[in-house]
C-alpha cells in the first residue's frame, strides 16, 4: 500500500432516488493500481463499472451517496476542495468516456479543445508552444493537422473517438481511466492507440484503468484483470492466471460468451481443468455458426454501382481566392451487391465511409454520383415522398440505440412510431403488435417494457428496443450499424443469437457494419472490406479470413486480437 499510487477502499456508490433504502451501484469496491499497472475492468452492462469510473474522479451527482476510501498518491479525493479537483482531473488523472460527445463541444473545433485544456492547466505555455504540443499529441492517435480546424460534427465515430484520447493524454497525467476507450475503433486504430497508451504507462509510470466489454483486448494489454458483477468485485488477479482458471460461475460465463465468437472450428481454450459450462441462472449460450445461405438468385435485392460521396470543406471566405477547397472522398466509387437472405459484412477503419455509406443507401445524404438499386427501383432518383415507401422496406439499427430512441418517449411509443409514420395500423392495432414484438425481443413481461422510458433500460436493452423497432415494419433489408460494439460479451452473444433468430423468422437481409472481425466471421456469410472510401476486397467470409488477398485486409487480421491466440 505505500507505493500505491491509486487506491479505493470499501467504496460504496448510490445514485440520488425516491427509495427510502440506497440501491449500491458499487457495493463494497477495493482496487489497488501501482504506477504503471494496467488493470482491465470487465462485466456485464449496469453492473457498475462506468460509475466507479467516474467516483474515481468525483463525477457523480451532488447528491450521490458515497461511502468507503478514494485516495490517490496517499491524498483523500473524496476530501478534496474545488481548487485541488481542478488539479487533480487532468493533471494527475484522466478520464477517457465512452461516448466522446460528453467530452467535445460541438461549438469548438477541434484545436480550440486542444488549446483550452492545456492553457486552463499550463498557462504559461504560449499559443504557439501550445498548438505545437497538441499536433504532437494529435500525430500520435493518427489525426492529421489539417483537421485541426474542423468541428467534432465532421468526424467519424471513431476518429471523435481518438480526439478525446488526445485530449486526456495532453497533460501527461499519472493515471488514466479509459472507460470503454476503443467502443468506436477499428482493430488496426484501436491497436494503436492502446499500444500507445502502454508505452506511455511504461515510459512515464502511467497507470491506467481500462474499463472494458471486449476480453481479447483486455486480456492482450492488462496485467491484471478485475470482473464486476452487480455492483461487487467477484474475481480479481492476474490476467492469464483468471482466464485460464477462472473461478467464480459469473466469471466462467463471461468468458464462454466471448469464446463462442473466438474460437475456431474445432479448437478449445485450455484451462487448468476447469469447466467453463454456465451456470443456472447465467447466460444462455449463443448460436455458433449462422445458417447456409441458400443459392443466391441472380438479381440483388440491393444494387450499388459507382457510388460517390465527397465532402467539400468550408474553409473560409478567403477560399475563393484561394482555388478550389479541398474534397474529402467519403465514397468512392464503391459498387457492391447484395443479394436476398444474405448477411453481407461491411469491415474497415474508422472514418473509411462505412456509415457514410448505409446513409447514402438511405438517402439520408443525397449522393454525389452513382445509383443504389433496391428491388429493381433506382433510389437515387426517387423524390423525398416516393421514398418513403422504401423506408419502411429498409431500416437501421445504429450503434447508439438511443440515436433511435427518443428521451420523451416509453419504449412503447418508441417501437410503435414507425407504425403509425406510415399509416401501416390503428393505435390500438399497434399496441398490440408492439407487445408482440417485444415478447419476441426478449424483453418480457412485454407489459412491464412498453410503458418504460429508454434510460431506465440497460444497454443491452435498449439494443433489444432498437431491433424491435427496426423489425415493427417487417422489412426486407436490415442495415445494422455497429449495433453490438458497446455490447459487454455475455449481452452481446445474446444479441447476435436473437439477430440470428429474427433474421429466419421474418426472412431479413443484412448490412451488418462492424469494426469487430471476428463478430463479422460469426455472422457473416460474405465480407466487403472497406479502406479510403472504397471496397478493396470482397469475399466469402471463410476465404477472406484463410486468404486476404489486399495488404489492407492482411493488416486488419493481424490487428486484430483472437481470445484464444492472447491466453
Amino acid at each position: 500500500m505505500a507505493d500505491s499510487l491509486f487506491v479505493i477502499d470499501h467504496l460504496r456508490v448510490a445514485y440520488p432516488s425516491s427509495n427510502p433504502q440506497p440501491i449500491w451501484a458499487v457495493d463494497d469496491v477495493s482496487l489497488i493500481l501501482s504506477p504503471g499497472e494496467r488493470l482491465g475492468l470487465v462485466g456485464e452492462s449496469s453492473c457498475g463499472k462506468s460509475t466507479l469510473g467516474r467516483a474515481t474522479m468525483r463525477l457523480l451527482p451532488d447528491t450521490s451517496q458515497v461511502q468507503g476510501e478514494i485516495r490517490f498518491e496517499g491524498r483523500s479525493v473524496l476530501q478534496m476542495n474545488p481548487a485541488e479537483l481542478r488539479h487533480f482531473r487532468g493533471e494527475a488523472v484522466a478520464l477517457v468516456f465512452q461516448d466522446p460527445m460528453t467530452r467535445l463541444d460541438p461549438l469548438m473545433t477541434i484545436g480550440q479543445h486542444c488549446i483550452k485544456t492545456l492553457k486552463a492547466h499550463r498557462p504559461q505555455l504560449s499559443t504557439a508552444q501550445a498548438k505545437q504540443k497538441a499536433l504532437e499529441t494529435l500525430a500520435a492517435v493518427k489525426i492529421p493537422a489539417n483537421r485541426w480546424s474542423q468541428y467534432p460534427h465532421e468526424f467519424s465515430g471513431g476518429m471523435r473517438q481518438r480526439v478525446a484520447i488526445a485530449l486526456a493524454l495532453l497533460l501527461e497525467p499519472k493515471l488514466i481511466v479509459a472507460d470503454e476507450p476503443t467502443t468506436s475503433l477499428d482493430v488496426t486504430i484501436a491497436a494503436q492507440i492502446l499500444q500507445e497508451l502502454t508505452r506511455l504507462g511504461q515510459e512515464r509510470d502511467t497507470a491506467i484503468l481500462i474499463i472494458s466489454h471486449d476480453l481479447a483486448m483486455v486480456a492482450a494489454y492488462c496485467q491484471r484483470i478485475a470482473v464486476m458483477y452487480r455492483g461487487k468485485i467477484v474475481e480479481i488477479g492476474p490476467t492469464q492466471e483468471i482466464f485460464r482458471n477462472p473461478q467464480h460461475p459469473y466469471t466462467k460465463s463471461l468468458l464462454k460468451s466471448a469464446l463462442h465468437i473466438h474460437l475456431d472450428a474445432g479448437a478449445e481454450l485450455k484451462t487448468s481443468g476447469q469447466s467453463l459450462e454456465l451456470d443456472s441462472g447465467m447466460t444462455p449460450e449463443a448460436s455458433t455458426k449462422v445458417p447456409p445461405l441458400k443459392m443466391a438468385p441472380d438479381q440483388p435485392l440491393l444494387q450499388i454501382q459507382n457510388l460517390q460521396q465527397h465532402y467539400t470543406l468550408d474553409q473560409g471566405w478567403m477560399q475563393q481566392f484561394l482555388g478550389k477547397p479541398p474534397v474529402i472522398k467519403a465514397v468512392d466509387q464503391v459498387s457492391l451487391d447484395l443479394y436476398a437472405g444474405e448477411i453481407l459484412g461491411l469491415v474497415g477503419e474508422s472514418g473509411c465511409g462505412k456509415s457514410t455509406l448505409s446513409r447514402t443507401i438511405l438517402k439520408l445524404v443525397h449522393p454525389t454520383a452513382g445509383t443504389v438499386t433496391f428491388n429493381g427501383t433506382d433510389l437515387t432518383a426517387l423524390s423525398s415522398r416516393a421514398m418513403q415507401p422504401y423506408r419502411r422496406q429498409i431500416q437501421m439499427i445504429f450503434q447508439d440505440p438511443n440515436a433511435c430512441l427518443s428521451a420523451k418517449m416509453t419504449v412503447g411509443q418508441g417501437i410503435a412510431d414507425p407504425l403509425l409514420i406510415h399509416r401501416l395500423v390503428t393505435p390500438q392495432a399497434a399496441r398490440t403488435q408492439v407487445l408482440e414484438m417485444l415478447e419476441r425481443v426478449g424483453l418480457t413481461p412485454a407489459k412491464t417494457y412498453y410503458d418504460r422510458y429508454p434510460k431506465q433500460l440497460s444497454g443491452g436493452q435498449q439494443q433489444r428496443v432498437a431491433i424491435a423497432r427496426a423489425l415493427i415494419t417487417h422489412p426486407q433489408l436490415v442495415i445494422c450499424d455497429e449495433p453490438v460494439s458497446m455490447l459487454d460479451a455475455s449481452i452481446q452473444a445474446q444479441v447476435l443469437e436473437l439477430m440470428l433468430e429474427l433474421k429466419q423468422e421474418f426472412d431479413l437481409t443484412y448490412l451488418f457494419i462492424t469494426h469487430d472481425l471476428w463478430v463479422a466471421r460469426y455472422l457473416c456469410n460474405r465480407i466487403a472490406v472497406m479502406n479510403g472510401g472504397q471496397i478493396v476486397e470482397v469475399g466469402e467470409t471463410a476465404a477472406i479470413f484463410t486468404r486476404p488477398q489486399h495488404p489492407y485486409t492482411q493488416t486488419l487480421l493481424n490487428a486484430a486480437p483472437l481470445l484464444t491466440q492472447v491466453l
